[in-house]
């Protein structure tokens, strides 16, 4: 989750209506020549000791990392209330996600060539830092052993509020929060209908972005029932700001109607004075009119609206970009894979235009049916027409290898991008999830040992 570096204050500018956040998110609009791609993800640490999760605090915890990494390597500290919670340097990020999970939010680079190397730096960095402390990270969608009692809790404001309230919207809210990592793409659009179909596209391909890197079959010590747990969490976390976003489909759609439903999707907090207020539960639409209970009479800042929209979870986010949230965390391949698929999908027309063609014609519910199958069924989950996902995924791959290709954002040796999605031609020509083939392993040779995870998985 985005973590502010700035404050609000009273002399920050005040929205005078909803026109102005409709021309904040038209403000992403950029020629393809400035398109760029931003590779999140997020790891759990842990001290391979005991195979406990790693701590805020100690002589080998998540703060010696963060200190390692500002003082070895040149990243700047964020600070909140006097904690040190994340770092920035040259347009990447490393914040903390609610249970410690740490995460890369990588920097707008125009080629999946340069954005693998950022990934492997990082990657570098971390080995370098936590094996003398005998730390370790794994990549996985869920925590695969610790309880939610044993996760620590990071010092940061905002997710003391959004823990109460997850209580009161959901079963499984808090362990969305302290017990899943992910990998995300954040991608540029041209204008409203650029956004608009490619928002439509990568929506509709959720559900296959879920099953090709489906990664959390595991949970306290054990099977789940599931190939992608995280994604279960997902459906019962708070249905007022998650899910597949069945409007975007509606005639007329656009940048107006996403700002109507980001003011009906509930606050959690509001910052000021470099504390968060509780606003859980509140409408923004009352904090536009200026109100808000816990600040009668003012009325938002800009930034109040970037954080609101922080604070919106469904499977694809509208921001100044988009960001492709379906999927679960996992090795360094699988990162540099992600952001290849959904780049070579979004980012070649052609590509668009034939995935388009795929899906215009699935129905809402027929989108959620599949949304509800591939956590347990992967691959084998039927799409609209009766057949299997499997040949979805064979079809999809074409069409984003065809994008990269056409992009010819070459590397050093002379390859294009399309290389990065070998991994995924192989588990779909497999139908073999991840999750399945690490289920393999846990009921043949791991003996339903779940310390192998660790021993075999770790970065």
């Amino acid at each position: 989750m985005t973590t502010p570096t700035s404050d609000i204050d009273e002399a920050s500018p005040r929205i005078a209506g909803k026109t102005e956040l409709v021309e904040y998110l038209e403000g992403g609009n950029k020629p393809k020549t400035d398109w760029r791609i931003g590779t999140e993800h997020e790891k759990f640490g842990f001290l391979w000791d005991g195979l406990r999760p790693l701590p805020y605090q100690g002589k080998a915890s998540v703060l010696t990392m963060l200190e390692g990494l500002r003082d070895r390597f040149g990243w700047a500290p964020i600070m909140e209330g006097g904690h040190l919670i994340g770092l920035k340097k040259g347009g990447a990020s490393v914040s903390l996600e609610p249970g410690g999970q740490f995460e890369l939010s990588g920097a707008p680079l125009e080629s999946i060539h340069q954005t693998c190397t950022e990934v492997g730096q990082h990657l570098s960095e971390v080995r370098e830092l936590a094996e003398p402390l005998g730390i370790g990270f794994l990549g996985l969608g869920a925590s695969p052993i610790w309880s939610l009692a044993e996760t620590p809790v990071m010092p940061k404001g905002r997710y003391k509020i959004m823990t109460a309230y997850m209580d009161k919207v959901g079963r499984l809210g808090r362990q969305m929060m302290f017990r899943t990592c992910t990998v995300q793409a954040n991608l540029d659009y041209a204008s409203e209908p650029d956004m608009v179909q490619k928002l439509r596209v990568s929506l509709a391909l959720q559900p296959l972005g879920t099953a090709l890197f489906a990664n959390s079959p595991f949970i306290d010590g054990r099977a789940n029932g599931f190939l992608s747990y995280r994604s279960q969490i997902w459906t019962d976390t708070d249905p007022d700001r998650s899910g597949m976003l069945p409007f975007a489909f509606q005639q007329g759609f656009g940048f107006e109607q996403y700002v109507d439903y980001a003011l009906d999707v509930p606050m959690y907090f509001v910052r000021r004075g470099g504390q968060y207020l509780d606003a859980s539960g509140l409408s923004f639409r009352d904090f536009m009119d200026g109100k808000l209970p816990i600040l009668p009479g003012e009325r938002p800042a800009m930034d109040d609206f970037v954080d609101h929209l922080s604070t919106i979870f469904p499977e694809v986010r509208l921001k100044r970009f988009l960001e492709m949230r379906g999927s679960d965390a996992g090795p360094w391949d699988r990162l540099c894979a992600f952001s290849a698929f959904w780049t070579g999908i979004l980012y070649s027309q052609s590509s668009l235009d034939a995935a388009w063609d795929l899906v215009k014609h699935w129905t809402a519910p027929e989108r959620e049916v599949m949304r509800q199958g591939v956590r347990t069924l992967g691959l084998r989950t039927p799409i609209p027409g009766g057949r299997p996902m499997q040949d979805l995924a064979k079809e999809v791959l074409a069409i984003s290898r065809a994008g990269l290709r056409d992009r010819a954002f070459l590397s050093a040796a002379g390859d294009d991008e399309s290389g990065f999605l070998s991994g995924l031609d192989e588990i779909a020509t497999s139908g073999l999830t991840p999750a399945e083939r690490l289920l393999q392993r846990y009921y043949g040779p791991w003996k339903k040992d779940l310390t192998k995870v660790f021993a075999e998985e770790a970065y």
